[in-house]
């Protein structure tokens, strides 16, 4: 995909990032440049994802000793590895020898191996093997371990940090916990994970998750119908954004199937127990908290046009533990492909609009709240980034 180069100024795009309020009712939207000038994805790297804390994903991801995965997250090639006591690790995906990314994709290891030159670690990034090594002097092989990222696991959801000095978690999440206490999150059980990339900027990708404004006009004849008009958005405190709606079935079901509708989790209560909380985890992780199920999407960015997106999909552990779970869960999925498959080719085309350096920042919507909410998030990010720079 074409982007036009140098689409912005610093001092044009300091003065549209100061045009974005917290009350999304009075602001400007994300300078489009944001969306489309790779120049512009280096200070985004740096401001959004490496200045505070970034999803991992569900830590049921990795349930046993050696499951692992290779990420890249904003620029920056990372290991979640668990070791052999069940902790989550995080490391730099890059050798102590000579700077080999040493894992890709995921799986389960018993070792961490450079295919380079065969340095090998183990699950908690200690340097034990390290051949024809005995003519280096001072050497020592406790000082060439991977380097390490802190991890913290919370409410069923792993977090990292590449920040010098982390910020305080629990002030980065907030009232996270509370909010979503009744959906119990660290009881979900993922039953299916799919990675793949799409042609647009990784921001549009998740925003188009948490609005309502697009569903007569992508989704009219497949979901649509189960939404009527969402509660308004949640004051929340910390880094992320909320908004409960109402539903007229399952959410994660098509109409024909709503009949295969597992049962609702336990611990919802009230109109909770039939409806859907759409929530975004600054900067890349949202998710649809539904009375039955989970679905979940991560965002990274590859290019400024171009992110490779984690698709999460879990239950509640009763649900899993039915004995026609598996049968089930599949319209639970085709559900999820089904509405994908419609937001995709309006993501591409929105792109091919962003890239055009006459593109100008818009409005929000009275169904876009929770995009507005990020809006003024990250242009806070890069101001302070731009004004320490």
């Amino acid at each position: 995909m074409q982007v036009e180069p140098d689409l912005i100024s610093r001092e044009s795009l300091q003065l549209q990032l100061e045009q974005v309020e917290s009350d999304f009712n009075r602001s400007a939207g994300i300078p489009p440049a944001c969306y489309a000038d790779a120049g512009l994805l280096a200070l985004e790297r740096r401001a959004v994802f490496q200045q505070g804390w970034v999803a991992l994903g569900f830590t049921d991801r990795w349930r046993n000793a050696g499951d692992y995965a290779a990420m890249d997250i904003g620029g920056v090639p990372l290991i979640a590895v668990c070791n052999r006591q069940g902790q989550l690790k995080a490391f730099a995906n890059s050798c102590r020898h000579r700077g080999s990314a040493l894992l890709g994709g995921s799986g389960n290891c018993s070792k961490i191996k450079c295919p380079f030159h065969w340095w090998t670690y183990d699950l908690d990034g200690r340097l034990k093997v390290y051949p024809r090594m005995e003519n280096a002097l001072d050497f020592d092989p406790a000082d060439y371990g991977l380097v390490e990222f802190p991890v913290v696991c919370s409410h069923g959801l792993a977090f990292t940090s590449f920040a010098q000095t982390p910020p305080d978690f629990g002030r980065w999440l907030g009232d996270f916990g509370e909010r979503h206490a009744q959906w119990r999150l660290e009881d979900m059980v993922v039953t299916r994970l799919r990675e793949f990339e799409v042609a647009c900027n990784w921001k549009t990708f998740i925003e188009v998750f948490n609005e309502y404004y697009h569903l007569p006009s992508v989704h009219p004849d497949s979901i649509n119908w189960l939404y009527p008009e969402p509660d308004p958005v949640d004051e929340v405190r910390g880094a992320y954004t909320t908004q409960f709606g109402a539903t007229d079935g399952a959410a994660a079901l098509l109409f024909e199937h709503q009949d295969q509708a597992l049962p609702v989790a336990a611990g919802l209560r009230d109109r909770f127990r039939q409806g859907t909380r759409y929530t975004w985890i600054y900067p890349n992780l949202t998710f649809a908290a539904s009375q039955d199920s989970l679905w979940m999407y991560q965002a990274f960015p590859l290019a400024a046009d171009r992110c490779h997106v984690v698709q999460t999909i879990a239950f509640p552990s009763a649900s899993v533990a039915l004995q026609d779970f598996g049968q089930r869960a599949l319209h639970y999925y085709d559900r999820i492909d089904a509405a994908l498959a419609e937001d995709l080719p309006f993501l591409e085309q929105q792109q091919r609009g962003l890239n055009s350096r006459f593109a100008r920042p818009g409005r929000f919507g009275a169904l876009e709240p929770s995009v507005g909410k990020f809006a003024y998030w990250y242009a806070r990010q890069l101001l302070a980034d731009l004004d320490a720079s």
